[in-house]
Parts: structure tokens; C-alpha cells; sequence
């Protein structure tokens, strides 16, 4: 098997940073196992991924986790904003300038084409973050590549080939009239029915089909929709932040451990529409200024320590 990465190794890493999506979770694991076993078209991208769902629940991070599983470092793929791309006229800026315009003969395209081909050993890895805020123009420009892995850029001096590419999309298109419904429905009967989670799920494809043209919807692999992180998760969300924590502090030989109160405030009054980027926030905020603030002041107490040993040593060989 070309493919040296271990898809077992890979998801540790994924479910020890990334909390109650169990079910998103198993779907990367399988499509990590097809792509290691390569068994998958010769013609086409190993895999083409459409994660859904709201703000803050760990879609960016777990290609972000994957790029650092497989390459190393978690800026290691090829990443395009397409809410930088709004208006139509912006589909030259990933499939290049049309001829006779400026730039067309260079072939110049926001792709990396390093990240995107990867290496024999390695996929490499795509995403194009927050898809629904790109014109139609330009999502219908990704046609052909999630078609046949291919781009010739439009000064047809270039072609870019994502045949060996994991590529991931993220939305969050249907969102904010998912998190109403559920709403709606989370108390009385139904809330005991789980009525409000079957209609939840007709409220997303309901807004993906309205959102995006069918050949296009047609392409895809693997729609995953992503879970609201609740109150239930914060502790959990909470481990996962204070390890990044711990994991800075340590290039300091340092490290951070909190008693519950100090863990209940920080959890305090939890935003569920913003998931885990809120707190992150508020340790960001609240935390770390302490934690620098107590770090700054240690060299001036050591040194303070070291003026009294001084004296003291000389008061004793007087």
C-alpha cells in the first residue's frame, strides 16, 4: 500500500481533540480505510466531503487535525475562503484569468498546487471553508474538479490535478433554522418523541437543495452533518482546551491545572449558538492574561530571592 499513513493512529488523534460528533467521526475513519487500502477511482479525488452544521462544532478543525496527522503541521493543505469569493467575477481567481486579460498566460490561481497533489506516500488535502458564501459561478467552477480531479486553468497553460486529494467543504447553510426548530420542539412531547430530531434533519437537506444546484450536490461523496455542542460537552470541550493550554505552557516547562470552581466559572452562561470557539474565547480573555500576568512576575520574585541568599550568605562569612 502506497498510502503510509495509519488511519487508527489518525483518529485517536481526531476523537481525543474533537467531542460529540461520534457519528462524523466514523464516517472520516471509513473514508480514511478506503483511501489507505486505495482502492477508490483512478479518476477522481480520493474523496470529496461536505461537512454541515453550526458555527464552533469542529468541521475547519478536523482537517486541520487531519493536516497534522499526515503531514505534520496543521497548516499543511490548501485552503480556500470562499466567502472572499462572492461575486461571479471572483471564479478567475481559483480557475484563472480567461485569455487576452491580464494574468492568464502566467496561470496564476489562489490553488497551492504542492498541497493539493501531496505526495506518493501522502494525500494531499483541500478545503474550501464556508462554501455557501461563494457565488454559484464560482461553486459551478468546481464541477470538473470534483468530477474528474482535474483543473485546466483558463489560459490553458495549466492544469492542476487533484486525483490525489482528500477534498472537504465546509457550510453552514440551514444552520439557523435547524438550532429554531430544535427550539420548537425541545420540550413536551415530542422532545420525549425525538420528533424535533427527524424534522431537524429535513430542515438541513431541505436548505442544502435550496442552496445548491443538484449537479453539484451529485458530486459529493459524503454529506456530514455535525451535532450542536450543547451544555453536556463543555467539560469535555474544556479538557480539550486547557491540553492545547498545557501543551504552550510546556515549551516553558510549565503546566496549568484547575480546581472545579475555576472550571465552573469558566463554563459559566454557555453560548451554544458560538460551540466550542466561545470558550476558547474566554480562556483566551479570561485565563491566559492571569496566567502571563503571574509569569512576568515570577523572574522579578526569583530575583528578589536571590538578592536575600546573597545577603544572607554574606551576614555568615562576616
Amino acid at each position: 500500500m502506497r498510502f503510509t499513513f495509519e488511519p487508527a493512529q489518525v483518529m485517536a488523534l481526531l476523537r481525543s481533540r474533537i467531542v460529540g460528533q461520534d457519528a462524523a467521526l466514523a464516517q472520516v475513519e471509513g473514508l480514511l480505510k478506503v483511501v489507505k487500502a486505495d482502492i477508490g477511482e483512478r479518476d477522481r479525488p480520493l474523496s470529496v466531503n461536505l461537512f454541515m452544521g453550526p458555527t464552533g462544532v469542529g468541521k475547519t478543525e478536523i482537517v486541520r487535525l487531519l493536516a497534522q496527522a499526515l503531514h505534520g503541521r496543521a497548516d499543511g493543505f490548501c485552503r480556500i475562503d470562499m466567502h472572499t469569493l462572492a461575486q461571479e467575477h471572483y471564479a478567475a481567481a481559483l480557475t484563472g484569468a480567461p485569455p487576452g486579460y491580464v494574468g492568464s498566460k502566467e496561470g496564476i490561481s489562489l490553488f497551492n498546487s504542492e498541497l493539493i497533489q501531496g505526495t506518493y506516500s501522502r494525500p494531499g488535502i483541500v478545503l474550501f471553508d464556508e462554501l455557501e458564501k461563494a457565488s454559484r459561478e464560482v461553486v459551478r467552477s468546481l464541477l470538473g474538479i470534483l468530477e474528474n480531479g482535474q483543473l485546466t486553468l483558463a489560459g490553458g497553460t495549466r492544469t492542476l490535478d487533484f486525483r490525489n486529494s482528500l477534498i472537504f467543504m465546509t457550510s453552514n447553510v440551514g444552520a439557523q433554522q435547524a438550532r429554531r426548530h430544535r427550539q420548537q420542539f425541545a420540550h413536551g412531547w415530542r422532545r420525549l418523541l425525538r420528533v424535533f430530531a427527524r424534522g431537524e434533519a429535513a430542515v438541513l437537506e431541505e436548505a442544502l437543495h435550496g442552496h445548491f444546484e443538484p449537479e453539484f450536490l451529485n458530486r459529493i461523496d459524503r454529506i456530514l452533518m455535525f451535532e450542536p455542542l450543547d451544555s453536556q460537552w463543555l467539560d469535555a470541550l474544556l479538557e480539550v482546551e486547557l491540553a492545547k493550554l498545557n501543551q504552550r505552557l510546556a515549551l516553558q516547562r510549565r503546566s496549568l491545572t484547575l480546581d472545579e470552581q475555576a472550571k465552573a466559572w469558566l463554563c459559566r452562561q454557555h453560548d451554544a449558538r458560538f460551540g466550542a470557539r466561545a470558550l476558547g474565547r474566554r480562556l483566551r480573555v479570561e485565563l491566559e492574561p492571569a496566567i502571563a500576568e503571574c509569569l512576568l512576575r515570577e523572574p522579578a520574585v526569583q530575583a528578589m530571592c536571590a538578592t536575600v541568599r546573597e545577603q544572607h550568605l554574606e551576614v555568615f562569612a562576616q
